[in-house]
């Protein structure tokens, strides 16, 4: 990573509840420049960066390599903070969900998936959602505000810190054979494409061999379509791409997915082949949730491939997850199928993905805090 000059000016970094600068969600840079503030030289600010991002330290005090002065000042002046906790759930089948409490008491949900070649953290971007996706629970509450590049970090750095998971002096720094979590995907609460910013910064240091060393080849960014952002996306970040598609036409996606209405189908689909580096070895993953007798039909499934034709992809088929008062229904197993094997015919890769953690509402789509934007006052 390159060391911007110290001429360079950042904003303010923030604060917490006793005046300390919070470390988390800084870059290099940011972390350098708000060290010598207080007298603390670059090499310094290069060794706090290793222990915070690297191996994930919660207390000052195990920075064992830093003089004792320099940890006082840093106890003093500085917090490395990790979010509240209000429940941890485990399912029947493995799946960890947290409801997570941020600095400000905004509250979010936060998933893991754990499978026998891989470990997925399902990361949100947002307090509940700006888009009204009618098959959605998350879309059910209405946006409360982003998230902050400090509180993507934290969800990721909170759940290497339950699955005791931060490298040791020494292990390889791209070593992910024998950890739990080895995948993270943005598709929890929130629309990342609508908080680019914050989650492009997050997701660099997250990428940092440096910092938390999570290759861009294991970050996937699920997105309902926001157009004008997908190939900025790719071109700056370059991590897997998963689209929300939900239908094969205007007509249905536009009636569940009001979205579609600003971002059709002819543009999405036109950004998504100009993604930066799609190729039959690199695919787009669409994600497709299977409604009764909304998007299920053998012609749909037929007009879906005639859609996607020409696209390096794969579509996952997800079965509707119902919640508490859902307008949908779930189509049955022998649809679903049917469904796939048409897709199938057709060329294409179609996975029907299993279920998980739907006792404690981790499932994909079932995922929402009881957060509430502040009414303003008068």
């Amino acid at each position: 990573m390159s060391v911007t000059s110290h001429a360079t000016k950042f904003a303010a970094p923030r604060t917490d509840a006793a005046g300390r600068i919070a470390l988390i969600g800084l870059t290099l840079p940011e972390m350098i420049a708000a060290l010598e503030e207080h007298g603390l030289p670059k090499f310094r600010a290069k060794q706090v960066w290793h222990w915070v991002y690297h191996r994930g330290v919660t207390d000052f005090e195990a920075m064992t390599n830093l003089p004792r002065d320099l940890r006082d000042t840093l106890i003093e002046k500085f917090s490395i903070e990790r979010p509240g906790v209000m429940t941890e759930q485990k399912s029947t089948d493995g799946t960890m969900k947290w409801l997570l409490v941020m600095a400000d008491g905004q509250q979010i949900e936060m998933v893991f998936i754990p499978e026998s070649d891989r470990g997925t953290l399902c990361v949100s971007s947002q307090v509940g959602c700006t888009l009204t996706c009618r098959f959605c629970h998350t879309g059910t509450q209405p946006l409360v505000r982003n998230l902050g590049p400090h509180e993507i970090l934290q969800q990721i750095m909170y759940a290497r810190d339950v699955l005791g998971e931060w490298p040791v002096a020494g292990e390889k720094k791209d070593a992910n054979q024998g950890r739990d979590l080895t995948n993270i995907v943005l598709m929890g609460m929130g629309e990342p494409l609508y908080n680019y910013a914050n989650v492009a910064k997050a997701m660099q240091i997250c990428m940092d061999e440096e910092g938390l060393g999570i290759s861009k080849r294991r970050i996937t960014l699920s997105t309902s379509g926001v157009v004008p952002q997908i190939v900025q996306c790719g071109e700056e970040l370059n991590v897997n791409l998963a689209i929300s598609l939900h239908a094969p036409n205007d007509a249905v996606r536009s009636e569940i997915m009001p979205i579609n209405n600003k971002y059709p189908l002819a543009d999405l689909l036109d950004a998504c082949r100009n993604y930066p580096g799609l190729s039959d070895n690199r695919r787009i993953t669409f994600e497709y949730v299977m409604l009764k007798d909304v998007n299920d039909s053998d012609d749909q499934a037929r007009e879906l491939a005639q859609l996607l034709r020409g696209i390096p992809c794969k579509v996952n088929l997800i079965p509707f997850n119902p919640w508490p008062n859902s307008p949908y229904e779930c189509s049955s197993g022998n649809r679903i199928h049917a469904f796939a094997r048409i897709l199938n015919g057709e060329g294409f890769d179609a996975p029907i993905r299993k279920t998980r953690g739907q006792d404690i509402l981790a499932a994909c789509g079932q995922l929402k805090s009881e957060s509430q934007r502040a009414k303003p006052t008068t």
